[in-house]
């Protein structure tokens, strides 16, 4: 079983988080922040804080997508993947907003890994 759709929402989820990590970057030299600091004003901040968070998801995020993908299905699996990428951009994009905007996008995106954690485990149970 092939796991090929599941494939390119990973270089997907590699590429947003690339942009993440751009973003980082962009603001350190907008504010002056250089590492190893970490504080400043809150527009800084939540530009940090949208890259940790997606840090903390992607922990869950890869192991149940591909679970997901090798054990139930892989259009399933990567349609779960694309919403949570597509919900971690509107995520980061509400947070560089307002940290007030943020809530849709991390609602999305955590359900949409339960949903891959629930996909593996019907996989196992009804495929062994």
């Amino acid at each position: 079983m092939g796991a090929h759709w599941t494939a390119w929402v990973t270089l997907a989820a590699l590429g947003m988080y690339s942009w993440v990590l751009y973003m980082v970057g962009k603001a350190r030299g907008k504010f002056g922040i250089f590492a190893p600091n970490c504080d400043g004003p809150v527009e800084f901040l939540s530009v940090l804080r949208v890259q940790a968070n997606t840090v903390e998801q992607m922990v869950a995020f890869f192991p149940a997508l591909w679970t997901c993908a090798v054990f139930d299905n892989d259009v399933f699996a990567a349609s779960c993947g694309a919403v949570w990428v597509v919900a971690r951009i509107m995520y980061a994009r509400g947070y560089y907003q307002d940290p007030k905007k943020r809530s849709t996008g991390f609602l999305i995106s955590s359900f949409t890994i339960m949903a891959l954690i629930l996909g593996t485990a019907y996989g196992l149970v009804m495929h062994g």
